[in-house]
């Protein structure tokens, strides 16, 4: 048995204006505030004596490393995303960067904003341009109604409003 899997598709490359503003300030934070914090709480426990033993010294480098991992990611993907600030001229036609508001077959409605795979939040209902769901109703416009195969099954949507505020 092997453990070769194929490689994973990327990740679109975009991102909206307040989604790279807030990787700049993650960036910014983890630079500025946080690791100095951890690299001053790194050389204290270094200073306690023997290291193979000191849990507060291995936790601290551990610390370091997810620190300085996340900053290398975030200054490659940063330099490699492309900042969507134009609104489209056909605002009634779902793209980047909209608000929808759909009704599901069953009649429950949701509110979604299509953004780039980095700013993905369910919670804020910002889902992914990757997601089957947001591909789906990619070009629909009010009242189009569309069917998009999400994990649960099939589903059928009808598009209730769009908006780019």
């Amino acid at each position: 048995m092997s453990r070769w899997r194929p490689p994973s598709a990327g990740s679109t490359a975009i991102i909206t204006a307040d989604g790279h503003r807030r990787l700049k300030e993650e960036l910014e934070h983890l630079w500025r505030v946080r690791r100095p914090e951890v690299v001053k709480a790194l050389a204290a426990a270094a200073a306690e004596g023997d290291r193979s033993e000191n849990a507060e010294y291995l936790y601290r480098k551990k610390q370091l490393g997810e620190i300085d991992r996340r900053v290398r990611f975030l200054t490659k993907r940063l330099a490699a995303l492309k900042v969507v600030r134009q609104k489209p001229a056909d605002r009634e036609t779902i793209y980047f960067g909209a608000w929808i508001e759909l009704e599901d077959d069953a009649g429950a409605r949701r509110r979604y904003r299509i953004v780039g795979p980095d700013e993905t939040d369910a919670a804020q209902g910002h889902i992914s341009i990757d997601s089957p769901l947001a591909r789906a109703a990619l070009k629909k416009r009010i009242d189009d109604e569309f069917e998009a195969e999400l994990p649960g099954g099939r589903r059928r949507f009808v598009v209730l409003d769009v908006r780019y505020d």
